[in-house]
């Protein structure tokens, strides 16, 4: 095995680039993965802008496909050779919050002064990879905590059928879940990207018996019916608060869920609500907030407002992977183009813009 590798870094704002990294060295709790498959997430992007602050020199990325090529010493009930996923949230289990039944916080670790301008506490949760440690945009990524982090492939399916598990389809079903979704609720999900579509399957597999999905995209609303959704809206042509209330007779939708992270998006998932539902927050926010007082009932409407970070760990991967093989979801269908680690700038490109209905892109190093 060659001692450098291929790695896509962050060099600043509007540039990550291909360069060669050492391959990393395995302490005892890791697990070196060979990259077969990863991809790009709207998170990345953030990087990409500069919107969200990493270290320069730092490999992006955090959605791993891959076969284990080392162990450390201490992991046990895995081999060498075998494949794995890992989640985009790698937790260790041992903090306050894990404990405390919330991994997906494990750790808002204390960021050391001067990262990317950024001094003293950074609530980073259990996000490691692309974020505090090199991430998976690579020929190898190194593990943390693999024995609470790895989860084998069943046998029979494909890269492309797990790559949505260890970020979009946790996120996504945490969204639905975070929902409080019961058989016979009227759902309504803002945003049918990625995410927004494993929101609307997720909230299918909970019980919902009317899904409305919300879009500007025909093309992804008409994806959006293959994942669950009954009802589509395209908020370009109607105002979709006063759809969802003629929908619903005039008594709200049970729950809503946005997947975006706009004030538009966020501000629609609220008004649409019934008193006493629930917004599920699933967006990543690049600005202030605001809570408008007529849709929040000036704070008497009994609503909640509950927000998400992808769930991580074996068991999380385990069950989604589950869903998977039962046939249930088919998230393969999601990876609409392929490059290879070497053209991954480019693919960036098309990303970031949103070019040529792309959704979600596998990137290959080999």
């Amino acid at each position: 095995m060659s001692k450098t590798m291929k790695a896509a870094i962050f060099v600043e704002p509007g540039r990550i680039e291909l360069a060669d990294k050492p391959v990393p060295d395995v302490g005892p709790n890791d697990a070196l993965v060979r990259i077969t498959t990863t991809t790009i997430c709207g998170t990345d992007v953030h990087i990409l802008k500069g919107e969200y602050p990493v270290a320069k020199g730092l490999t992006v990325g955090h959605e791993p496909v891959g076969v284990i090529e080392k162990l450390g010493s201490a992991v046990r009930g895995y081999t060498e050779g075998q494949r794995v996923i890992a989640g985009a949230i790698c937790p260790d289990f041992n903090s306050y919050a894990a404990q405390d039944g919330v991994p997906s916080q494990d750790g808002s670790y204390l960021v050391p002064q001067g990262l990317c301008g950024c001094h003293g506490y950074k609530a980073t949760a259990g996000w490691r990879f692309g974020n505090l440690i090199d991430g998976t945009q690579a020929e190898y990524v190194l593990v943390p905590d693999a024995h609470a982090n790895l989860a084998p492939i069943p046998d029979g399916l494909t890269d492309e059928q797990v790559l949505m598990c260890p970020d979009i389809m946790s996120t996504g079903f945490k969204g639905a879940e975070n929902a409080n979704i019961r058989i016979g609720d009227t759902v309504v999900v803002f945003a049918q990207g990625p995410i927004g579509l494993c929101a609307t399957a997720g909230a299918r597999l909970l019980g919902a018996s009317t899904i409305i999905a919300v879009d500007g995209n025909d093309h992804r609303l008409g994806i959006s019916k293959k994942m669950g959704a009954d009802i589509t809206l395209n908020y370009k042509t109607c105002d979709v608060v006063d759809e969802v209330m003629k929908l619903t007779g005039g008594r709200g939708a049970d729950s809503s869920i946005e997947a975006l992270g706009l004030q538009s998006t966020f501000e629609s998932s609220l008004r649409v609500l019934k008193p006493g539902g629930t917004l599920s927050s699933l967006g990543v926010y690049s600005e202030d907030l605001t809570i408008p007082l007529s849709a929040f009932a000036a704070g008497l409407g009994d609503h909640r407002i509950n927000t998400a970070l992808c769930p991580g760990g074996k068991e999380r991967m385990r069950r989604l992977m589950n869903v998977v093989a039962s046939g249930r979801i088919d998230l393969g269908v999601m990876v609409t183009h392929h490059y290879k680690l070497e053209n991954i700038v480019e693919a960036y490109e098309l990303f970031s813009k949103q070019c040529d209905g792309v959704l979600k892109v596998a990137i290959k190093p080999a």
